[in-house]
């Protein structure tokens, strides 16, 4: 598989390796997480002198002897070099039975450089301070980034690439296949692992007919306000059981997994968050459309979806904002920074523009307001706003 530089995430695993945190990778099912891993020795043999490397990969066999946490700490103990800058890097490490302790260990002893991988469902944001005593630093892996995606595939035309992305999506081990339905059929694998094996193992869950109708849900519904109580009679006008909490808990589960990611409402006037009806966008929209084909394909959708991970991935917080009963988009903040943002499909004409444009002008604040949407051209500014072509926005042109 061709190998390109992931450089944002390299360098902040390269920005923190003299803190004593206990580095942890977290993100999606094959978004690139062990593939960090290796481009991280790379660039320690290439860089940091006088190193030695304790590398253990559970995908691989011939670490079987090490699934238990006593062995696993014997083997990094006897590997530990004295005046060596010690690194140990360990990829799926949830498959080792007592990791927690081992890793609190040699933390504890001061003598290593931790970094570790693990399934999306068992090294969560939210267990992370109850697994490790001491302190974490999480780095989140997303998917391949249209920038990340055109370097791939050595794009010239990004106004043309960018349409192919959006039916590829940014999950590279997809791009291996030709044929759609061989594709489709590796995204779906991902996805169901992700449910079936990932989620049901982890919380116990007994009503597996739910969660997978509950994802089918969320799939169809990117983009859109929804709640577990809209949810909840949904799934009841399809005969199928499943109380509000139990739904409410199968969401946390979902998004826990990196599959979706909750986004919540704010009173731009009030400066408030407002507790129901929040948004949920998919890791990838590539799962979507293996999933689900093409039907009823809402491309403005699809295009939201494609902004919100971007924004995350910037590590911006994001919110769906509304003011005087109108909604924005986004509103993303990063420390002292406030972005107001729509996106749309495509903004040709005069009402198409109004409509999109004009909630944008009721916020009265001073901060950036932007229309994103597939221009197929340069943007240009109307009445303060800054009207920009997607692909160039992806691509910080």
């Amino acid at each position: 598989m061709k190998i390109i530089p992931r450089d944002e995430y390299l360098s902040k695993m390269i920005r923190v390796i003299n803190t004593p945190d206990i580095k942890v990778l977290t993100g999606v099912r094959r978004c690139g997480k062990s593939k960090l891993l290796e481009l991280f020795i790379e660039y320690i043999d290439k860089n940091i002198k006088n190193n030695n490397i304790i590398h253990i990969n559970f995908n691989e066999r011939k670490y079987d002897g090490l699934l238990t946490g006593d062995k696993l700490y014997d083997y990094i103990s006897n590997k530990y070099v004295k005046n060596k800058i010690n690194f140990v890097l360990i990829d799926e490490i949830q498959k080792c039975d007592g990791f927690e302790d081992t890793i609190n260990s040699i933390h504890s002893e001061e003598k290593y450089k931790i970094y570790i991988t693990g399934s999306n469902a068992f090294l969560l944001s939210s267990d992370l301070a109850t697994l490790f005593t001491g302190r974490t630093f999480e780095i989140n892996i997303y998917p391949f980034s249209f920038e990340e995606y055109n370097r791939y595939f050595n794009n010239q035309n990004h106004y043309l690439s960018f349409n192919s992305f959006m039916n590829d999506g940014g999950m590279s081990g997809s791009y291996l296949y030709d044929n759609v339905e061989d594709k489709n059929q590796y995204l779906k694998s991902i996805y169901n692992t992700m449910i079936l094996r990932d989620i049901v193992g982890k919380n116990n869950i007994k009503n597996e007919s739910l969660l997978n109708k509950l994802s089918d849900y969320l799939l169809d519904n990117i983009s859109n306000i929804t709640s577990s109580t809209k949810i909840e009679n949904v799934l009841k006008g399809e005969l199928e059981t499943g109380d509000h909490k139990t739904i409410s808990n199968y969401l946390d589960y979902l998004c826990n997994a990196f599959a979706f990611y909750r986004v919540r409402r704010f009173d731009i006037k009030g400066k408030s968050f407002l507790k129901s009806q929040d948004k949920y966008y998919l890791v990838d929209t590539s799962f979507r459309r293996a999933i689900h084909g093409r039907k009823e394909e809402d491309y403005g959708r699809i295009l939201e979806n494609i902004v919100a991970v971007e924004l995350l991935r910037r590590g911006y917080d994001i919110y769906v904002g509304t003011l005087y009963e109108k909604e924005i988009d986004f509103v993303a903040m990063k420390r002292d920074e406030q972005i107001y943002i729509q996106v749309v499909d495509n903004i040709d004409n005069e009402a198409t523009m109004k409509r999109e444009i004009t909630p944008l002008l009721s916020i009265k604040d001073g901060y950036k307001k932007m229309i994103i949407a597939r221009l197929n051209h340069e943007g240009f500014i109307k009445d303060g706003v800054e009207i920009i072509d997607i692909s160039d926005w992806l691509l910080n042109k």
